[in-house]
């Protein structure tokens, strides 16, 4: 079983570097690609230069090809960024989402809806709610609370003028802020009583 398995290791390189190449294809998002063309690239050299090889120098040729081929692949996905967003901000936290604007890709309600935000990182689509009414399929939006980045809270953009948002984010920023300073107070009340035992 191990001696078949050895004499084919290059159709198994090959074999796995496809699979994942279409796994890429069918979810895009840059997690396949480069292994499934260094497995692929790594497969075809060893096929092609088998028969001339022997089996440990055969192995030891694999994992050569595999690294150089990977580390080519790499460097060609980066400089030429193939999916996009290259030099473009990429949000670190869901604590910057809060004031961004995009748009409805689907109406947006109290218990549903989804957004596409204009500076929302790799993946720009987020699930959405308002805190009242119906905001329309391609209505412009802005974010009032982030959510921990799961759901997002929106208003729809044009209901407020720039006074009304700014105010929207300091009443958000003020409850977010409280709320985090009951957290704190709660946490130190536990402490004091864990000390006190």
């Amino acid at each position: 079983m191990l001696e078949l398995l050895l004499d084919n290791v290059s159709l198994a390189l090959l074999a796995a570097g496809l699979v994942l190449m279409v796994l890429e294809a069918v979810s895009p998002g840059a997690h396949f690609i480069v292994v499934g063309v260094a497995l692929v690239g790594a497969g075809l050299l060893g096929v092609l230069l088998g028969p001339f090889l022997g089996g440990t120098v055969l192995m030891l040729a694999l994992a050569a090809f595999t690294l150089a081929i990977g580390s080519a692949a790499t460097w060609v996905y980066r400089e030429f960024d193939f999916y996009g967003g290259k030099g473009t901000e990429q949000t670190s936290d869901s604590s910057r989402l809060a004031g961004a604007i995009g748009y409805a890709t689907e109406a947006i309600t109290p218990r549903s809806g989804e957004v596409k935000l204009e500076k929302g990182g790799f993946s720009p689509h987020y699930s959405a709610r308002t805190t009242e009414g119906t905001i329309e399929e391609g209505e412009k939006v802005i974010v009032l609370d982030p959510g921990g980045g799961n759901v997002l809270t929106v208003v729809s953009y044009e209901t407020l003028s720039e006074d009304e948002i700014d105010r929207e984010l300091a009443r958000e920023e003020t409850r977010q802020a409280s709320d985090d300073h009951e957290v704190e107070r709660e946490e130190d009340r536990e402490r004091e009583t864990e000390s006190e035992r």
